[in-house]
């Protein structure tokens, strides 16, 4: 029997047609064996990331150009085993793709060859530790997030049983990796929602923060590479199903360009705190300066306002930092012009409750910025730790 026959044989009537096709793809000659034309040598194209390790890639390795990230929902009946199946197939298809080698059964191969720092990340939602019966190994932070007044969450962009995050800077790679994966997943689960973003082209602005289409640089406040990374966003003790994982908050948000347009730039800047061009606090000069939130102006008020984003969003102590892994997303503007865009905010962190929760609930209370955003997507997952080669993701938790 095939591989992809024998992961996808055992899964539930409900897919059972297709995993009828499935077998019979799994039938075919690995196409990676199969003579094909050589990569163009384009530098960004054949830039590989590796895929095993003890902790998985795509978190702390600076954020790929394009990135998709697709949530899923497990079919009714789904167990531990068939889990287990699902993320093997999974696991052995991007082990192949973020490699620049097709995956198993591909039916497009070429389009496979560029890796272009290609990562798949999982993340398990409180529906795959419900259906795998391990509710008890469930990161207690991974439920859905409390009410807040300003979101106004749509069921079609929020939570999810398990998400596969793409990211590559190449939008051709991270649409056959999701085709690909997808595919995988029919016997298993349903397409929940996909959320696809964007971010400067690759090597546009090597080593500058993201900017969002606010026109803000986003992500100035991430945890520092090091001890502060280490500490703020894995999990560093505990079971071989919980050390050297993370936890991940996606929230879709929506940014109302129109009114923001009709903001002069000073009013822009201190309802953010910094200074556009830069990124600087009002009260610095540069992106990374601190800021001083007790500096009083010509007026007797603050130079950065109480309510600024910058105040609301402020953390001191490393520990309860997030680090922030933003995509820009720009749909089809309605009829009458008014644009569709917004930021996929995607936070990682060891534990959710002590780190992203605190920071939300301020900024919910008093944030300048709720003005001209509101969160229209939310999702949590925890993010297992990573895989040997000949291993797969989830393995410590689900065997």
């Amino acid at each position: 029997m095939s591989r992809r026959g024998l992961l996808t044989g055992g899964a539930l009537a409900a897919g059972g047609t297709v995993v009828g096709a499935a077998t019979v793809a799994g039938t075919r000659t690995d196409p990676s064996a199969h003579p094909a034309a050589q990569p163009v040598d384009t530098g960004v194209g054949e830039l590989i990331e590796p895929f095993h390790g003890v902790r998985q890639a795509g978190i702390v390795e600076e954020p790929q150009a394009h990135g998709a990230f697709v949530a899923l929902t497990l079919r009714p009946g789904s167990d531990r085993a068939s889990l287990g199946r699902l993320l093997r197939l999974l696991s052995d298809d991007a082990a192949r793709l973020t490699q620049g080698r097709p995956a198993l059964a591909d039916t497009e191969p070429e389009l496979g060859l560029l890796p272009a720092r290609l990562t798949v990340t999982f993340g398990f939602g409180p529906g795959l530790y419900a259906a795998a019966g391990l509710d008890d190994r469930r990161p207690p932070s991974v439920a859905d997030l409390p009410p807040f007044r300003i979101d106004r969450l749509e069921p079609r962009w929020s939570g999810g049983d398990l998400l596969v995050q793409i990211c590559a800077d190449d939008p051709i790679t991270v649409a056959h990796a999701q085709r690909v994966l997808v595919k995988d997943s029919r016997p298993f689960a349903t397409v929940r929602w996909v959320q696809q973003g964007f971010r400067r082209a690759a090597g546009a602005e090597p080593g500058r923060t993201q900017r969002n289409l606010f026109g803000q640089l986003d992500g100035t406040a991430n945890p520092k590479p090091g001890a502060p990374l280490e500490t703020a966003v894995w999990v560093t003790e505990g079971p071989d199903w919980l050390r050297d994982s993370t936890t991940l908050v996606v929230r879709r948000i929506s940014m109302n360009m129109e009114t923001w347009d009709l903001l002069g730039r000073t009013d822009r800047e201190l309802s953010v705190g910094r200074r556009l061009d830069s990124g600087a606090p009002l009260t610095g000069t540069l992106e990374h300066d601190e800021p001083d939130f007790a500096a009083v102006g010509p007026d007797g008020l603050t130079v950065i306002p109480d309510f600024s984003h910058l105040t609301r969003a402020h953390v001191t102590d490393d520990r309860l930092r997030i680090l922030r892994r933003p995509y820009n997303y720009d749909g089809v503007p309605a009829a009458d012009g008014t644009a569709d865009s917004g930021l996929i905010f995607a936070a990682y962190q060891a534990d959710i409750a002590a780190q992203f929760l605190p920071i939300q609930r301020r900024l919910a209370e008093q944030d300048l910025l709720n003005e001209w955003t509101t969160p229209i997507g939310s999702a949590v997952f925890a993010v297992p730790p990573g895989c040997p080669e000949g291993g797969w993701v989830g393995q410590q938790l689900l065997e």
